[in-house]
């Protein structure tokens, strides 16, 4: 493959590097994506993997039209990263796993009048307001993370983080109300798109925004809940950067629609790319490039199917062997397949894929993080 760009086709790119695991089922998607009118350009970052008809870890441009299929059900997923007051030095795994507790359900009566509030401001109904605050469906998450290593110490410190205190990174989106709004918008216009300026597109643009209001308001309330079980104070937010999302865009002097889907922005300051539960995470300053559509990777991305790492994994590990990392963290889900379907092994190296976007002049590190908890369910069999 080489080091670098590939480009497989005018307008069809790939960041990849020799080390990167590229999905050939996710490149032919690639193809049929910029087969939708008015694409012209599309990027796919090193975590690309296969989504449902079109990749996740994407970054695609389009004139006149926009398309819902693009974003995907997860409208608004992000990560957001928070500073605790919990020192890293004293606190283990074990001593945190107890202080959590149960996360899975609805908040408690504590938290509901703000659960309340937030749906309320964001035009949801009851049943998202009764997911609102905890993990969810999918892959969202909360990890306790310890700084690692610092590549630019004075970046790290304006952004307000303190190394000897531990960091809570969040992934999660707007529950069940992208769904929703998928499913509204592609039952009257399939795969062929919104035309930009139309009824339904200002529809759908109303609706995503609402998801994207209640992303970034669902991950501040599970921030939030776990650093009051913490106990280490109100804790600060540092970030929020969704990366599932489509917005208005210039590119190369062209007015037009810039979808991400599992892409980070590359154009809104500092980003946190995970790795899968048994690997660092990596605080990187994005360097905005046109030729990346202003885009970078939002993980790690997936290797095998969810289908594929079970079947693969549970012939080599047991779940409780899942439980604990090579990092000694402790990962918190009481769902086995769940395990196996996001085990470590599952996923790229983070390596791979963080080095090759730096190789590419896309970022710089300022600082490697390491994971303590992970926290995705406390029961079994409670995805949604």
């Amino acid at each position: 493959m080489g080091n670098g760009i590939v480009h497989f086709a005018e307008g069809i790119s790939l960041i990849a590097s020799d080390d990167t695991w590229i999905d050939s089922q996710a490149v032919h998607q690639l193809h049929s994506t910029f087969e939708l009118p008015g694409m012209r350009r599309l990027v796919a970052m090193p975590g690309l993997h296969p989504g449902r008809a079109y990749p996740a870890g994407a970054a695609s441009f389009a004139v006149g039209r926009l398309y819902p299929a693009l974003v995907g059900g997860d409208i608004g997923a992000g990560m957001a990263l928070w500073q605790t007051g919990v020192d890293a030095a004293a606190a283990s795994p074990e001593r945190l796993d107890r202080s959590l507790g149960d996360l899975d359900g609805p908040p408690d009566a504590a938290w509901q009048d703000e659960a309340a509030r937030l749906a309320a401001a964001h035009g949801s109904h009851a049943a998202v307001l009764d997911a609102l605050g905890g993990p969810g469906a999918g892959n969202p998450f909360a990890e306790l993370q310890q700084v690692d290593g610092i590549e630019d110490a004075a970046a790290v410190a304006a952004l307000g983080i303190d190394p000897a205190r531990l960091l809570l990174l969040v992934h999660g989106g707007a529950r069940g109300l992208g769904e929703t709004v998928l499913h509204e918008h592609m039952a009257r216009c399939g795969h062929d798109g919104l035309a930009e300026g139309s009824t339904e597109a200002a529809a759908y643009l109303a609706s995503h925004a609402q998801a994207l209001g209640l992303a970034r308001a669902n991950r501040a309330l599970l921030a939030r809940r776990v650093l009051a079980r913490l106990g280490g104070g109100a804790g600060q937010a540092l970030l929020d950067r969704h990366h599932n999302l489509v917005a208005a865009a210039e590119v190369d002097g062209v007015r037009g629609w810039l979808h991400r889907r599992g892409a980070a922005p590359a154009d809104q300051g500092p980003v946190v790319i995970p790795g899968s539960r048994g690997d660092y995470s990596y605080l990187v300053r994005p360097l905005p490039a046109a030729h990346s559509l202003f885009s970078l990777a939002h993980g790690a991305g997936r290797k095998w199917s969810r289908g594929e790492s079970r079947e693969r994994l549970a012939r080599r590990y047991t779940p409780d062997q899942l439980a604990r990392t090579r990092f000694g963290s402790l990962v918190i889900c009481g769902d086995h397949a769940l395990r196996y379907e996001e085990a470590p092994d599952a996923y790229k190296p983070i390596d791979s894929v963080v080095h090759a976007l730096r190789d590419e002049g896309l970022l710089t590190i300022l600082a490697r993080l390491r994971p303590v908890l992970t926290y995705r369910m406390r029961g079994a069999g409670q995805r949604g």
